[in-house]
């Protein structure tokens, strides 16, 4: 009988070596595991034996899980998970006590997915949860009493709950691209909004995202060739009404 082959990624196989090799030292001397962008499908489990890191980059891999295991990256003051494949987080995550940054972007989280004990991370600052699936904003951001800066654009929110205002150093948010409804927005005119970039490579992109990025990047092109026509005309009326006015001139004279 013939074993039918899993059309499943296989992913790249990080070794000890590999994972010891990539901890950079930061710019405030901090020690930091970029893992990100290496076609990894599965958490390596390598990398627990490097559990004192202070920043971990996992960011545009394929990664589907979080294995409960991250509890013991203690000291890590930035968790950065962007561009994966994750529907759902470990309640361990909770134990990261000293995460500051926490990036979650361009994942497949819904609401169910991300776990109430995100709220025992008294010291974050800035979470991005951009470019989900989430339908409600999760309750325990509430009790995020530090955090400055929260991502929540391309996401399903049909609302935004007015306890966010209350948080009382909250000063960067960003919800754009979501189904809220016109004729009732959100109140949070105290709050200034930031967009959002990452740069990534074309071939990191689905097919989605690529139709997206060439409509809107047509759309900006038609208005950039409207701007310049218009230019254009203004510019030829000026020099119409400039010669007419010096051959009225040249009558008189």
């Amino acid at each position: 009988m013939v074993k039918k082959k899993s059309k499943e990624p296989k992913g790249r196989k990080i070794t000890p070596k590999m994972a010891k090799n990539a901890v950079k030292l930061t710019t405030d001397g901090k020690r930091r595991l970029d893992l990100s962008n290496m076609e990894i499908t599965t958490f390596p489990k390598c990398i627990l034996k490097l559990c004192d890191v202070d920043e971990l980059d996992l960011s545009r891999n394929m990664l589907k899980k979080i294995p409960d295991t991250i509890n013991r990256f203690v000291n890590l003051r930035l968790l950065d998970l962007h561009s994966n494949h994750l529907e759902q987080l470990p309640e361990t995550i909770g134990h990261l006590q000293k995460l500051q940054n926490l990036n979650l972007c361009n994942n497949r989280l819904t609401s169910y997915g991300i776990p109430h004990t995100m709220g025992l991370l008294r010291n974050l600052q800035k979470l991005n949860l951009g470019m989900n699936r989430i339908g409600t904003v999760p309750l325990f951001i509430a009790g995020l009493k530090d955090l400055c800066e929260l991502g929540l654009f391309n996401n399903l929110l049909t609302q935004i709950p007015v306890w966010l205002q209350n948080l009382p150093n909250l000063n960067r948010l960003n919800v754009k691209c979501n189904p809220l409804p016109i004729e009732n927005p959100p109140k949070l005119d105290p709050i200034r909004r930031v967009e959002c970039l990452y740069l990534v490579r074309k071939d990191c992109l689905c097919s989605e995202c690529l139709r997206k990025c060439k409509e809107e990047r047509d759309m900006l092109d038609q208005r950039l060739s409207g701007n310049s026509v218009q230019r254009e005309t203004i510019i030829a009326r000026l020099i119409t009404t400039n010669s007419t006015k010096q051959g009225d001139e040249a009558v008189g004279r």
